[in-house]
């Protein structure tokens, strides 16, 4: 049975759909001394599939009582699916006294679940700060899926970090060509992007990347390209777009921007379920 937080209502009814489960009922009660209560009334199954992407304080909380409340309710076996992990760029102490967030997350979501699926995390290095069994889910073969025809494409990254990617959205559109920038970050949201090898004169870009924060390097990846190329597109798997980020991107002269919906946003045009339930199968 699917049992869902209330910020991953979309993905966890997607998810349903594509195992053939059903969705579990949910109540949430916040007691006058803002603590959160999450319950699941009438539930009745062996195996539990928690869906909660950890967006915030509140979500990793809610989180937590959804696998406590299944394993009061009688499930056997609780699966944890994270769509997006928070916390997860802080994986390690960037200077002497800090936590390594990432690792008190994992380490807290372990104690109430019998294994975890996250869906690309920013460093796949942080499924091993759980103390269960963590698979990690490639969803970005799932990005072609809302692009429209498109002429002579590029897929891009914006660093090298994110070739793979670029690589994995080329071979699930079907054809294209392949590329990314070199980045340089000076400040948070000072990058600079030299220019990449593929010629883009005339033809359609399509950005790729894992995570869209701040919009800043995206920003600038798409007002490059737009000296040359036919059209922009960017697509991420996590939509997080804090900020002014969506407006960044749209001063940039975006053509189009697609999101999965790991993070439930206007712009999540697909979801990423399928990939997490092919990993479940």
């Amino acid at each position: 049975m699917i049992v869902s937080a209330s910020v991953s209502q979309s993905f966890a009814s997607a998810l349903a759909t594509a195992l053939d489960e059903p969705l579990a009922e949910t109540s949430h009660e916040r007691f006058p001394d803002g603590e959160l209560q999450v319950s699941v009334p009438n539930f009745d199954a062996e195996r539990a599939i928690v869906v909660c992407a950890t967006t915030t304080s509140d979500a990793h909380i809610e989180a937590l009582q959804l696998q406590d409340a299944v394993r009061e309710a009688g499930a056997s076996e609780v699966v944890t699916v994270i769509p997006y992990m928070g916390y997860a760029r802080q994986d390690r102490a960037f200077e002497p006294g800090q936590p390594v967030s990432a690792r008190a997350v994992a380490r807290a979501l372990s104690t109430g679940t019998d294994r975890v699926l996250t869906v690309n995390p920013h460093e796949e290095s942080v499924s091993d700060f759980f103390d269960v069994p963590c698979a990690t889910v490639d969803a970005a073969g799932r990005l072609a899926d809302p692009l429209p025809t498109l002429d002579d494409p590029v897929f891009i990254a914006p660093d090298a970090g994110a070739s793979g990617l670029a690589d994995t959205a080329r071979d699930a559109y079907g054809t294209g060509e392949t590329d990314h920038f070199e980045k340089t970050r000076h400040s948070a949201n000072d990058v600079e992007l030299t220019p990449h090898e593929a010629d883009v004169t005339n033809r359609d870009a399509v950005l790729v990347d894992d995570i869209i924060a701040t919009g800043s390097t995206m920003a600038g990846a798409v007002s490059h390209l737009n000296d040359d190329a036919a059209r922009v597109f960017v697509t991420c798997v996590h939509p997080v777009f804090a900020g002014t980020a969506r407006t960044r991107l749209a001063r940039a002269g975006v053509a189009a921007v697609y999101g999965t919906d790991t993070i439930e946003r206007a712009e999540s045009a697909v979801s990423a379920a399928p990939a997490v339930a092919d990993a479940l199968d």
